[in-house]
């Protein structure tokens, strides 16, 4: 479903209990590898994800994860959530890139009929639920979505509405309702099924572009961002969720890894603060160092205003350079590599010629120096893909990207694997470490009574099946090393 704010699909399983109790939540990768994925396939799926930008208590949840990885046959991940009373389930993207969940409503005009999923597409009829109930302009919720530009007002009908428009003309337009989302959920370390909160999400009326297309179609989009209207934000003012969420992401080709709603602990986690005020995960790059040598770029070129920036964002496959910058950060690559290494370009990117006796490890490490101290320190796997094989040989290409014409800077899950990162909305900063991703984590969650509640998520076993049927907590929790998710331009 192209048209659609990147996908983050996922499935939650509840750690621990308490008011701010962490949320573990399950990933499948969306592409299987690098190995064989053309470069500028990545990229172009990139693209479209920046194109598409908006213009304008005690549980944690258990969500089923369903979807392919093969970007040529599916290239989505989707989770089922139940919305209702009597519960109705419905199929929606995970999308970090904006904050609303939205599901297509009874009576809607151009919203998919079916699914090349193989998946029953329903629509949600406030009528027929018994806890349903429109959301006016009235409602604080409604006025915190008008100042995050997530909700508007009609004036004649005092009705809580929205209009979310795609870069690439697709859009989806209609209004707010407030109804109980139902979770498998644990307490005190046993299994129900039968909890649920009330959170605000919007109820699809209009659909345009490619929103309209069955290949790839689901019922929605589960928003992933920090505004108000983010089911993020709807958790954790009722106690249900803490305001900070981790992932850890697995480089190798098995792929996987963890996303949890709490605070993975680590040691030897270093934080840099959040820009404020900016509605995606912006942070304050200074600096670009290779092989310990600082680069001449001006600290300018990463400042954060209209359409500039350097952002975090786990769902953009490769890594993106602002393009005043670009240039000089790939001259400083292959000017640190032996002259024996052949550099070639294949389709317009900068790659290099490996021969068999050599690795990787000939390339040079590459520091992203942050406010506060805090460098990202990136190994040639970090800044590399490996595109295919030649003879005795293998071309390794530089998997930073350029948008031509933007002065934007993303980091994407090329730089963000291997590595444990917590987003602490709370405390408005962003943290990193190095870490095996196959390992257990140690998740912690402040509660409101000014203690900390700690879980060992590997101690507890198990797998979250894909089938519908009882849930069950998970080792680990599987992400897409290659997926998209989308950004903001």
């Amino acid at each position: 479903m192209e048209a659609v704010a990147a996908v983050f699909l996922f499935a939650a399983a509840l750690l621990s209990v308490g008011e701010g109790s962490p949320v573990t939540l399950t990933l499948e990768r969306t592409f299987p590898s690098n190995h064989g994925v053309e470069l500028n396939q990545l990229r172009a799926w990139d693209s479209l994800r920046h194109r598409r930008m908006l213009q304008s208590t005690n549980y944690v949840v258990d969500f089923p994860v369903k979807g392919a990885f093969d970007p040529s046959q599916v290239g989505l991940y989707y989770t089922k959530v139940k919305m209702g009373t009597p519960p109705r389930e419905f199929y929606v993207q995970i999308d970090t890139g904006s904050d609303v969940l939205w599901v297509s409503c009874g009576s809607c005009n151009g919203c998919p009929q079916t699914s090349g999923l193989q998946i029953q597409l329903n629509y949600f009829e406030p009528r027929s639920s018994s806890t349903s109930s429109l959301i006016s302009c009235s409602d604080r919720r409604c006025k915190n979505g008008v100042q995050s530009s997530d909700a508007s007002c009609s004036g004649q009908n005092n009705q809580c509405t929205y209009t979310f428009q795609y870069g690439d003309g697709s859009g989806t337009s209609g209004y707010y309702v407030s109804d109980l989302m139902h979770f498998a959920s644990i307490f005190e370390g046993s299994l129900t099924t039968n909890s649920s909160a009330s959170v605000v999400f919007g109820c699809s009326i209009q659909q345009t572009g490619d929103l309209t297309k069955s290949d790839r179609a689901v019922d929605g989009i589960f928003g992933f961002g920090q505004q108000g209207m983010s089911v993020i934000s709807q958790l954790s003012s009722q106690g249900i969720a803490p305001r900070v969420f981790s992932h850890c992401l697995k480089g190798d080709n098995s792929g996987g890894g963890v996303l949890v709603l709490g605070e993975i602990v680590e040691p030897n986690i270093i934080y840099t603060p959040l820009v404020p005020s900016q509605p995606h995960y912006n942070l304050y790059l200074q600096s670009i160092s290779v092989n310990g040598q600082l680069l001449q770029i001006d600290p300018a070129v990463f400042a954060t205003s209209n359409n500039r920036g350097t952002i975090v964002d786990s769902g953009t496959t490769l890594s993106y350079l602002a393009e005043e910058a670009y240039t000089t950060f790939v001259n400083a690559i292959t000017a640190a590599i032996p002259q024996s290494v052949r550099s070639v370009l294949s389709r317009g990117n900068q790659c290099y010629l490996i021969t068999s006796s050599s690795n990787v490890d000939i390339f040079p490490q590459v520091s992203l120096n942050f406010a506060g101290g805090a460098s990202l320190v990136l190994r040639p796997l970090d800044y590399l893909i490996q595109q295919n094989y030649i003879g005795e040989g293998s071309v390794w290409c530089i998997g930073f990207q350029k948008i031509p014409g933007e002065s934007v800077t993303i980091l994407g899950d090329l730089v963000l694997k291997d590595k444990i990162f917590v987003y602490d909305l709370a405390g408005q900063r962003i943290g990193w470490a190095n870490y095996d991703c196959s390992l257990p984590v140690n998740v912690s969650a402040s509660t409101g009574r000014g203690r900390s509640e700690f879980v060992d998520a590997g101690e507890l076993g198990g797998s979250t099946s894909l089938c519908d049927g009882p849930h069950t907590l998970i080792r680990t929790l599987f992400l897409a090393l290659f997926m998209h998710i989308t950004l903001i331009l």
